[in-house]
């Protein structure tokens, strides 16, 4: 089992930034095994909506975003301390939601974190 502690959520103003973490504990091996075959992202769910993708980073390094945070938010990752990081730039109200980090394991198994809140007034 892995766990997925998030961090960093919370109140901000329109136009402010927020960096989220994500530490992975637990199995570690799941993570580090083949970490090409793996990869750590966050998702959010806004009230009333599914949840979707916002950004990942494969074990290799590669990422890709959401249409609606390109140019805003940045994923960036540390093997070594099994962590994830979103920094997100020039936020907007419509970011509002809570942020799932999740790691997809090299042999298929999903974690998700609980979850953190990020809020954004106008």
């Amino acid at each position: 089992q892995v766990q997925l502690v998030e961090s960093g959520g919370g109140l901000v103003q329109a136009g402010g930034s927020l960096r989220l973490s994500c530490a992975a504990s637990g199995s570690i091996s799941n993570i580090n095994s083949n970490n090409n075959g793996n990869s750590m992202g966050w998702y959010r769910q806004a009230p009333g909506k599914e949840r979707e993708l916002v950004a990942r980073v494969s074990g290799s390094g590669s990422t890709n975003y959401a249409d609606s945070v390109k140019g805003r938010f940045t994923i960036s990752r540390d093997n070594n301390k099994n962590t994830v990081w979103l920094q997100m730039n020039s936020l907007r109200p419509d970011d509002t939601a809570v942020y799932y980090c999740r790691v997809d394991h090299w042999d298929g198994i999903i974690s998700w974190g609980r979850g953190t809140l990020v809020t954004v007034s106008s």
